[in-house]
């Protein structure tokens, strides 16, 4: 059962939705599938209105905890943990509502396609052999599978929800029963996970899915409608007013507006207080500077401009009638902060792109949580990181990819999704390594020490922090002795057993030359510079 009184438009959805769940059972025409394209569009409206009205009544409960905190203190709580509770869950229906489109759509390949795609645009609607596997699995039920997860959260879901107003299991109130009988057009038993998943096409699955979203959501409506109703008039009654400045956010970007409700801890007045305000100042010291707004039902709606960045601080005075009928006045005072939309891409090694690595970067917008974050690269790939998904990303850059890429990052804030800029990086081709032998590449080296290390150990310069490895594939032994030139070949980095016996019988002051040096790293393959060596 809904928390609130459906619409006729909300009632014949859902008449809509089971008539249209009846005849995909019938194996209609593609054409008629389509039709559950409408259905969908009305069930996100209707979620949509169920959102509103749900942050309505968190916006009830915080004005109440601001008046009088010890008293709501315990129902807030209680308010808080469902809003999370139903977050998780709607969370999870999304997650595998955009899994079982990208897994039957191929065009489709991302989560961030797969949420900015309709469902009128996706090709692969009307097909239900890939969402059947994805929900089903291998089990003939469904039970040990996807849709037998789901079962499992929202029974677990309803229960928790029942559970904070005190309902026994069995109880109707919240709806979100997956118990009961259910059987398919020809009246043989299904299983829940059957009836809603099992042949399904895909559009019917975005549908189902979210309408169960809907009923999440009008579950949580209705429990935070009984706590809220729990808190009786007796709770809000003072011996005394204060004046309460409740900012929406004291954190703004430029171009928005700063709202607060200016309130008074009533008296049990029916009339409204008197505001006025004066920006840019600690006190009001003339009301006749002030600007006066109207209020209604004893809240008083404040909005200020966010023209410019920086801090902006505003006071004021409430005027109210006290039950004896005398005016009596209360100064108020508060600050807010504009901020231009700003951006942070930082590479957390250096300041460039190095093709062919994982290059790891950190993405950030202050005041914005980062789970509001979609950031995009216009080259490569950018993908989060296990660690830290959130906010850590490793960027993939092609190797043989010159120029610039481009970090973007949009973010969903106060109900849109907002540009948040984008920010260039260089895109370099990793430096090639430099070759040494016994630690020296240039100058006298002792026959033993020579000997001893047995081959060129490639190094990266010492200020490229990135952990990366070149491997020696091949190398060119010159030296001279009698006037004669001899050469020797290694295929891979050791010293072959003829450049070795050379050594061992070479004079001092011989000169040796290890060229032609071949390194393999993550792009391909690289010629190092000459080894020039004195025997000692």
């Amino acid at each position: 059962m809904a928390g609130y009184k459906e619409t006729p438009r909300q009632k014949m959805i859902a008449m809509m939705y089971l008539v249209l769940t009846s005849l995909l059972a019938l194996n209609v025409s593609k054409e008629f599938i389509d039709t559950f394209i409408v259905v969908n569009e009305s069930l996100e409206t209707t979620s949509h209105t169920i959102s509103n009205k749900i942050d309505q009544i968190y916006n009830k409960f915080q004005q109440q905890y601001a008046l009088n905190p010890k008293k709501v203190e315990s129902y807030f709580q209680k308010a808080e943990e469902v809003r999370g509770l139903a977050q998780k869950m709607i969370y999870y229906i999304d997650s595998l509502k955009y899994g079982v489109i990208i897994s039957t759509d191929p065009r489709i390949r991302t989560v961030e396609q797969a949420r900015m795609t309709p469902l009128s645009e996706i090709k692969s609607k009307d097909r239900y052999t890939e969402p059947t596997r994805f929900f089903m699995g291998r089990s003939a039920s469904g039970r040990n599978a996807t849709a037998g997860f789901l079962k499992d959260k929202i029974d677990l879901y309803r229960q928790t929800l029942l559970d904070y107003m005190g309902l026994p299991a069995n109880s109707d109130r919240l709806g979100l029963i997956t118990s009961g009988s259910f059987h398919d057009a020809d009246g043989h038993p299904q299983t829940w996970e059957q009836h809603q998943f099992y042949y399904t096409v895909l559009a019917a699955d975005v549908a189902i899915l979210n309408k169960i979203t809907t009923d999440v959501k009008n579950a949580e409506f209705d429990v935070l409608s009984h706590l809220l109703n729990e808190i009786t008039a007796e709770d809000f009654k003072f011996d005394k007013i204060n004046a309460k400045v409740i900012p929406k956010s004291r954190y703004i970007f430029e171009g928005e507006k700063y709202e607060a409700d200016v309130i008074v801890a009533a008296y049990d007045t029916k009339g409204n207080p008197d505001v006025y305000y004066l920006e840019g100042v600690d006190t009001v010291r003339n009301i006749r500077d002030a600007h006066k707004v109207e209020g209604d039902q004893g809240v008083v709606k404040l909005e200020l401009p966010g023209n410019s960045p920086g801090t902006k601080k505003y006071s004021g005075i409430i005027r109210v009638l006290s039950p004896t009928g005398d005016t009596m006045t209360y100064a108020f005072k508060d600050e807010y902060i504009v901020a231009l939309p700003s951006l942070t891409v930082s590479a957390t090694k250096m300041n460039v792109f190095y093709t062919g690595v994982d290059n790891p970067v950190s993405i950030s917008v202050p005041g914005i949580s980062s789970l509001q974050l979609q950031p995009s690269i216009n080259v490569g790939t950018l993908t989060p990181t296990p660690e830290n998904p959130e906010s850590n990303y490793m960027v993939r850059i092609p190797g043989g990819t010159t120029g610039k890429a481009v970090v973007s990052v949009k973010a969903e804030y106060d109900g849109s999704v907002r540009d948040m800029g984008s920010i260039s990086f260089r895109i370099k081709r990793v430096p090639d390594p430099e070759a040494y032998i016994a630690n020296v590449r240039d100058g006298v080296i002792a026959k033993n020490a020579i000997l001893a290390a047995g081959g060129i150990i490639p190094r990266m310069p010492e200020d490229f922090e990135f952990d990366l490895n070149f491997t020696i594939t091949a190398f060119t032994f010159t030296s001279v002795r009698s006037g004669d030139i001899f050469s020797f070949q290694s295929q891979n980095n050791l010293l072959t057993p003829d450049m070795k016996s050379f050594i061992q019988s070479a004079r001092p002051g011989t000169k040796l030359w290890l060229e032609n040096i071949i390194a393999r790293g993550p792009d391909g393959n690289r010629r190092l510079g000459t080894i020039s060596l004195v025997l000692q």
